[in-house]
Parts: structure tokens; sequence; C-alpha cells
């Protein structure tokens, strides 16, 4: 065949090809409904949209630990007061037993005691350390908790100015080691107990100073706060919340 009718039919069977590949699309587009194609394409657009994987909510715990606790435990958090307006917050077994959403916080020195056994409260004060003379109600109160009782305290504001030797001394007898080392504002929570032996090694106490340089309010540290699981019973270990 020479060359220029071979390129004569290569052009015609080209346009052709075009004129039948055109004609099936057309035929394609008659059969198809509008809706069902802009259905099918706007469900292929959507689909990426859906493809999201999200992770379950975690499931809150008691007293707003990030793990639950163990069978036969006590779940408990201390944290101390913010700043003026962030009241000290005491919780035992997910219950509110001090907070300003009770209504029973307030500046100084904010305590509740729990009777180890039945883990109910028995009492719950906040005494004034900046105004007043309360440091001998407090050492009262303090000395007045029933064997087998847990106390809980956490400051708020101010928990130094008017804390007297008789406050001190109840207090340390409780096994405090920083309540003679509190200054003008220092944050500080502290758990104790009287006639039930703590496990060992758990955390009871915590403090922080105010410092000009790291206050995270102004004239204020920022908060401190401990927080685990009691055993129930006289032996085993704290575990971490």
């Amino acid at each position: 065949m020479r060359p220029g009718a071979a390129r004569t039919l290569k052009a015609l069977l080209f346009i052709l090809a075009s004129v039948g590949a055109w004609y099936s699309g057309y035929l394609l587009a008659e059969l198809i409904p509008d809706e069902g194609l802009s259905s099918a394409v706007a469900n292929v657009w959507s689909f990426g949209d859906r493809l999201v994987l999200k992770a379950p909510a975690p499931k809150r715990q008691k007293c707003d630990h990030w793990t639950s606790c163990p069978p036969n435990t006590y779940a408990y958090r201390l944290l101390s007061g913010g700043g003026r307006d962030k009241y000290a917050k005491i919780c035992f077994e997910d219950k509110l037993l001090i907070g300003g959403k009770t209504g029973n916080a307030g500046r100084g020195i904010n305590i509740a005691i729990v009777n180890y056994v039945t883990g109910e409260m028995t009492a719950a004060r906040h005494f004034d350390m900046y105004k007043g003379d309360n440091s001998g109600p407090m050492a009262e109160f303090i000395q007045s908790a029933p064997a087998k009782s847990l106390l809980f305290m956490a400051t708020h504001d101010d928990g130094s100015s008017r804390l007297k030797e008789d406050a001190k001394t109840a207090i340390e007898a409780l096994g405090s080691k920083e309540i003679r080392n509190m200054k003008f504002r220092s944050s500080w929570v502290f758990l104790a107990a009287k006639g039930v032996e703590l496990p060992a090694g758990m955390e009871r106490e915590k403090i922080n100073h105010p410092d000009g340089a790291r206050n995270r309010y102004a004239g204020w540290p920022a908060e401190v706060q401990i927080a685990g699981c009691l055993p129930k019973g006289p032996s085993g270990r704290v575990q971490p919340p």
C-alpha cells in the first residue's frame, strides 16, 4: 500500500472511532437518569467525609481520676485553692465534701472528716487564718475527730497568718512534715488518719510557696493536689489515680 493511502486510511479509522465513542457516551447518558447520576457522584464525594475514625469518649471516673480505682478501695482527690476566687476542693468517693459548689469552702484551712469504716463524712469546716482567732477552734475540731477517721485538709488563699502553735501541734501529731513551713498564701494539702495505719509510701502532703517569678496568680502560687485510691482494709498499697 502506498504511504499516502495508508495515512488516509488511518485518518478515516480515527474519525470512525471518535464518532463511535461519542455515540456510545450519548446512549449511556440517555439511559441513566439525571437524578441517579447526581446521587452517585454525591455519594462518591461524601464518602471521604464519612470516613472519619473517632475514638470513644473516655468514661469519667470517680473524683476525675484518669483510671478507675481497684475494687475495695476509696477514691479521693484534694485540691488547694487557686488565687482569690478558686476554692479548695475535697472529693471522696466521687462526692464533693468541700468546694465552691457545696458552699462550705472558704479562706484559710478547709477540713473534712470521714469515717474510714463507712466512708461517710462526719464533719466539714473551714477556718479563716487571715482574720479572727480560729487557730484554737481548729485544733479542737481536729482533736475531736473520733478514732477510725480520715482527715482531709486543703488551704484556700491564706492558711498561715493566724495559725498558732496549738493547731500546728495538732496537725503535726497527725504526721504533717510541712505545717511548720507554711508561709503567707502557701498552697497546701494534707491527708491524715486517726486510729488507722495508712499504707507506707503513699503521698500524703504537698506544698507550694509563693514566688514572684513563678506565681500562677497575682500574689498566689499554683494549686497543689494529691489523689489516689485508699484501700478499705488495714493493709495494701495506694494505687495511682
